[in-house]
């Protein structure tokens, strides 16, 4: 399977199964879209218009030696490994620990239902946090480096049991053999110096939030008084990003219909200063007026194009911009089982409440039948973790046939059931924003390459 496409003066052709990415010329790109099903005479015979005899047989000639090499139309040799994995033992390497079931903002499409996460507002315990740790290494096999995000609601609310977490947290390194890598997502309002300071010490990740531009960010991302959270955030996120030497830290916005002109929000986060940003698409029932629709996807493939031009030439001046979704490995990327099933979420990846009951992730809490078990007794409904260790791109129609199945990975399960009702169905705008993105990607990595 190959794809290819064009992106303003570049040819590009994608050798699907071997990663192989080709830029090429205009005669070898015409050439392909009849190589696997016509003689040379035939394809001649169709492009002689076109090229001239000696065009298309050089171009033949170079398709040949490529497929030859491995590197086009090569075979899929990941599916019988991906599905030989049917029935093995989960190894738990991340837990994500909503340190809060509560919000200091009230953002309008806040999946979380402003913390309550469809129950009541409640904060994590040291013992749960503590549980939870102890959890993990117990699930963890012989894995070494293990992931823990603090999310919420908002973190900070609970900041003093974060403190108490990280700490035993690395009071069970030698012991066990592990190494905690603690992360935090953070809407920045109670954000000060000390906790800064505690967090660039111990925290191997930060993600900040903020929708972009202040007009954007404050129509979505309210304080709980209807004030603005722009002004306030801000320059306490410019002092976070500088503190971490502009690196181990995301500006994450959400784009919604409200602002499908997504790029000036992306210029104007890299304006204040910010090299790591991260914005993406809301998530939400399509009644809400500020939902994606199908309609605006056009709309938004052409923003994606006019980022992914703005940031080349930002780049060209050494401006050092990185956009989370453009950002790809060309050259080797993650392992087989994370290209082919995604975050690991229900069996590699969890969510932990404030009572300590487990989840498949952050998004799947309190949503009925997807509890998994809790970090006292552990995992018990193991169903759950099977069924999502069972969703991965061959176990999904539309993926197996897809060409961009081994950079999205199947999608995200969350979205997946949000729409349809099932982990194994596709989020279809999802879909064609990540096809969209995945052209963007590699088209910059192609420019950065002939640099």
């Amino acid at each position: 399977m190959i794809h290819k496409f064009k992106f303003d003066d570049l040819y590009i052709v994608i050798d699907i199964n071997s990663g192989a990415v080709h830029s090429v010329d205009d005669v070898t790109y015409d050439i392909l879209d009849y190589y696997e099903d016509y003689s040379f005479e035939e394809i001649t015979e169709r492009l002689a218009a076109k090229y001239s005899l000696s065009q298309i047989k050089e171009s033949c000639e170079e398709i040949e030696e490529i497929k030859e090499n491995g590197l086009l139309y090569s075979p899929d040799i990941y599916e019988e490994h991906v599905t030989s994995r049917a029935g093995r033992e989960p190894v738990v390497k991340a837990l994500c620990l909503h340190v809060a079931h509560d919000c200091n903002l009230r953002c309008k499409y806040c999946f979380a239902e402003e913390g309550e996460y469809h129950g009541t507002r409640s904060l994590m315990s040291a013992e749960v946090g503590k549980a939870a740790l102890d959890f993990l290494i117990r699930e963890s096999g012989s894995r070494k480096n293990l992931e823990v995000d603090f999310f919420g609601g908002e973190p900070l609310m609970n900041f003093g049991v974060v403190k108490e977490i990280v700490e035993y947290g690395r009071s069970l390194e030698e012991k066990s053999g592990k190494k905690f890598r603690f992360t935090m997502t953070t809407n920045g309002m109670l954000l000060d110096d000390g906790k800064l300071d505690y967090i660039n010490k111990e925290m191997y990740n930060l993600v900040l939030s903020l929708d972009g531009r202040k007009e954007i960010n404050d129509k979505m991302r309210k304080c709980i008084n209807g004030s603005s959270s722009y002004d306030i955030i801000v320059p306490k996120f410019q002092k976070a990003a500088d503190s971490r030497n502009q690196a181990n830290y995301y500006l994450r916005g959400t784009f919604t219909a409200e602002n499908l002109d997504f790029s000036e929000d992306v210029k104007h986060m890299a304006q204040l200063g910010f090299k790591q940003i991260s914005v993406e698409p809301v998530v939400t029932d399509e009644k809400e007026p500020y939902a994606i629709k199908k309609e605006h996807l056009d709309d938004i493939c052409k923003e994606y194009e006019k980022l992914t031009r703005y940031l080349i030439e930002e780049n060209k001046k050494s401006a050092n911009l990185n956009f989370f979704h453009f950002t790809m490995d060309l050259t080797g990327g993650p392992c087989v089982w994370k290209r082919t099933s995604g975050c690991g979420a229900g069996s590699e990846y969890l969510a932990v409440t404030p009572e300590g009951e487990l989840y498949p992730c952050h998004q799947f809490v309190g949503i009925g039948g997807f509890k998994v078990g809790d970090v006292f007794s552990g995992v018990e409904n193991y169903e759950t973790g099977r069924e999502f260790d069972s969703c991965h791109i061959y176990s999904k129609p539309e993926c197996k046939a897809c060409w961009a199945k081994f950079y999205c990975s199947g999608g995200c399960n969350a979205n997946a059931y949000n729409q349809n009702g099932d982990i194994f169905k596709i989020y279809e705008p999802g879909c064609v924003m990540q096809k969209k993105r995945t052209e963007c990607a590699i088209a910059m990595a192609v420019y950065k390459s002939m640099d």
